[in-house]
């Protein structure tokens, strides 16, 4: 595989960082972790922006949290049409598998996904509409969130679809036949969150307002 390169010096050298300090301190753990299999008891939806840290702004362990990324966090409708779908996989492990008692969508501020969906709908990116542009097909998933977009300036409206992606994505969750089964039966719980970069701050959805509010 003439290719592929060895790992950049940079990652070899944290790593060995890494084994020689919190692999050695923890290693009951790991290993604990290694013979018992996994138990998180959430699954989180996140992009794929380096930006979001999921397990640090929870705090969370190894462990803990089952966590699936892509662009813009999104899910798309339950569709067993016998194709691949790597973010419908990742959902029915989650569920069906590992049993989680709660799913959270995670979306963040200055979102590049959501402005790719944004520039391609409002008629600015023309390459996106292009069927070979995965990306532009992958957002098709968030036009209706812009279709149903209030008036407004553009910084106002790109950060409301930030918020329709989380919305969307917990809507399409509910298409899933054993989301909707578990939800019913009080075994599961879907939550949608938006996290602002700059600021550090965290909106949850709120299910009767359907307004996101600060944590």
């Amino acid at each position: 595989m003439d290719f592929v390169r060895p790992l950049p010096t940079f990652l070899a050298q944290r790593y060995h960082g890494w084994k020689a300090t919190t692999f050695v301190e923890n290693k009951a753990w790991y290993r604990r972790l290694a013979e018992e299999g996994q138990r998180p008891r959430v699954m989180v939806i996140a992009c794929c922006d380096s930006r979001v840290h999921v397990t640090s702004i929870f705090g969370a362990e190894q462990g803990e949290f089952f966590i699936h990324r892509n662009i813009a966090n999104l899910v798309p409708p339950y569709e067993p049409d016998g194709a691949q779908h790597g973010t419908s996989a990742a959902v029915e492990y989650a569920v069906n598998v590992l049993h989680v008692a709660h799913v959270i969508v995670l979306g963040h501020s200055n979102c590049g996904g959501v402005q790719g969906c944004y520039d391609m709908c409002s008629g600015q990116a023309p390459d996106l509409d292009q069927k070979t542009s995965f990306i532009g097909r992958w957002m098709d998933l968030l036009r209706p969130g812009f279709e149903s977009l209030p008036e407004g300036d553009d910084a106002m409206r790109r950060t409301e679809l930030e918020k329709r992606a989380v919305i969307v994505s917990l809507e399409n969750l509910m298409t899933f036949p054993f989301i909707a089964e578990a939800v019913k039966a009080e075994r599961l719980s879907l939550h949608g969150i938006w996290k602002e970069i700059a600021e550090g701050a965290l909106l949850a959805l709120d299910p009767e307002t359907e307004k996101f509010i600060e944590v």
